[in-house]
């Protein structure tokens, strides 16, 4: 009996990384699609997204069976629930992805994009991302920590993005509503930013049973 539950956690890690490495493509396919004006990458994101949606049925399925029909210790309950709570996050990862290239589809070709940090912003996420999940399949509690440090690397590029806007509309009031457009794209990220921290602490908790440093968003 211990082995079947054995081999069904380790199938949860398999399923966490595919969804994992789908979060990671949804951001990078929607950064790609605004940052190069690339039309034909957004129906790519919203599939992608699809793709998350249905994965995160897959393992919270997953999850239930293994409540449900074994015994877990707390350390096995510790990661099961780590898991329901991590997919929830990436999830609205997915969904913030398709709110970037939802929006990057209505930004005309503008050099204003490349003269603010949103590109930074974009790569420094997907690390957040993919390393918080790397941090719950391979149990290391260092690097989910380092990606609870890593949002302030975010929350900062965030910050200068806004100033930078800023100063932008105060030279040329006209183009108002592409920086409004420019400001929602960095707050998905940011708010990605937060979710990927959520992940990393529910990984410290299914390795410690203490979480720290959840936010909301």
């Amino acid at each position: 009996m211990r082995n079947r539950f054995d081999e069904e956690l380790s199938r949860l890690n398999v399923e966490l990384i595919k969804m994992g490495a789908l979060c990671e493509e949804a951001i990078s396919l929607a950064a790609r699609a605004f940052l190069d004006d690339d039309e034909a990458l957004l129906p790519k994101v919203f599939q992608t997204d699809s793709e998350i949606d249905r994965k995160e049925r897959e393992i919270e399925a997953l999850c239930m069976r293994l409540l449900l029909q074994q015994q877990p210790v707390a350390r096995d309950l510790r990661v099961i629930s780590s898991a329901l709570k991590m997919i929830s996050d990436m999830e609205r990862i997915g969904d913030q992805a398709a709110d970037i290239a939802e929006i990057a589809g209505y930004i005309q070709k503008n050099d204003t994009k490349s003269r603010v940090h949103i590109a930074d912003m974009a790569r420094a996420t997907i690390r957040m991302v993919t390393d918080s999940v790397d941090s719950f399949v391979q149990g290391d509690l260092a690097m989910a920590r380092a990606v609870v440090a890593h949002d302030d690397i975010v929350d900062d590029l965030f910050v200068q993005v806004k100033t930078e806007l800023a100063d932008l509309l105060s030279r040329d009031s006209s183009l108002g509503g592409l920086y409004l457009d420019l400001l929602m794209i960095a707050k998905y990220l940011e708010r990605i930013g937060d979710h990927a921290v959520n992940i990393a602490c529910w990984v410290e908790y299914s390795i410690t049973g203490a979480r720290e440093g959840e936010t909301m968003a």
